[in-house]
């Protein structure tokens, strides 16, 4: 059970908003049962797991942390991710993801100078990464790199198979499209990053990913990417044009068209 708590007069109103558009209660002081809260703060949203649950709170932050060190010091377009979409000096694609989660590798390609749209369907994931842009957005406002970067993603709330389906009947097109669809659940004995261990609690595993890929391929102009964890299998069981390997990711890339340069 996830329920929407805050601290602090001035976010009550803003919680009982979220509660209402994502069909959460509100938490009762001193009540206990309940697995994650969703809590409102100065900080931004986060996601506060029980004490069971062994690990601490999950936000998204864009201006600092993690997300904002790989972009100073993940190694710019020699990184792996780059090398799977196609990223160089002489081609920054545009690129969907269809698998947002909290939007590491989409800020990632955005830093490189893509363009990235963001689709996630899950309402409590969505919201965290909404949150993280917008805190991201205010800090912007003083950095000119962040700006730029946030500038280059746009964020969608969809269930991906359908926003797919309706860009496809539309005509439109997309130079890359990303997929790091959830994976079944390691044993419980394996470390699982906390965020990983959140989101197969609140998410699941996504059961439409093979259907993803088919959409994808009529989607992109470039290539499809998917990511998946070493020694998987492929998705669908659709062998991929080449992968990248790496100790614990695989990128399988369906090329369809030779990139400009």
């Amino acid at each position: 059970m996830i329920e929407i708590t805050f601290t602090g007069e001035e976010f009550r109103e803003p919680a009982i908003l979220l509660a209402n558009k994502i069909q959460l209660p509100i938490h009762s002081s001193g009540s206990t049962h309940y697995d994650f809260l969703l809590s409102l703060s100065d900080t931004g949203l986060s996601l506060v797991p029980s004490a069971a649950k062994g690990y601490g709170a999950i936000s998204c932050d864009f201006a600092s942390g993690a997300n904002n060190h790989r972009r100073r010091f993940g190694g710019g377009n020699g990184q792996s991710i780059a090398k799977a979409v196609g990223v160089s000096g002489k081609f920054n694609p545009s690129v969907l993801d269809l698998t947002a989660g909290l939007g590491a590798d989409g800020f990632v390609l955005a830093s490189l100078g893509c363009s990235v749209t963001l689709v996630e369907r899950n309402p409590v994931v969505y919201s965290l990464l909404a949150d993280g842009l917008a805190r991201a957005a205010v800090v912007a406002g003083v950095d000119t790199v962040l700006a730029g970067i946030i500038d280059r993603i746009h964020l969608i709330e969809a269930d991906s198979g359908d926003y797919l389906q309706q860009l496809l009947l539309s005509g439109s097109a997309t130079d890359v499209v990303y997929l790091d669809p959830m994976f079944p659940e390691r044993k419980k004995s394996a470390k699982v990053k906390k965020e990983m261990q959140a989101f197969h609690s609140i998410v699941g595993s996504d059961a439409d990913a093979d259907s993803l890929l088919g959409l994808a391929l009529g989607m992109a102009t470039h290539r499809v990417v998917v990511k998946r964890p070493t020694g998987a299998p492929h998705l669908a069981g659709s062998r991929p044009s080449y992968s990248l390997e790496g100790k614990s990711t695989r990128f399988d890339i369906y090329a369809l068209k030779k990139l400009p340069g």
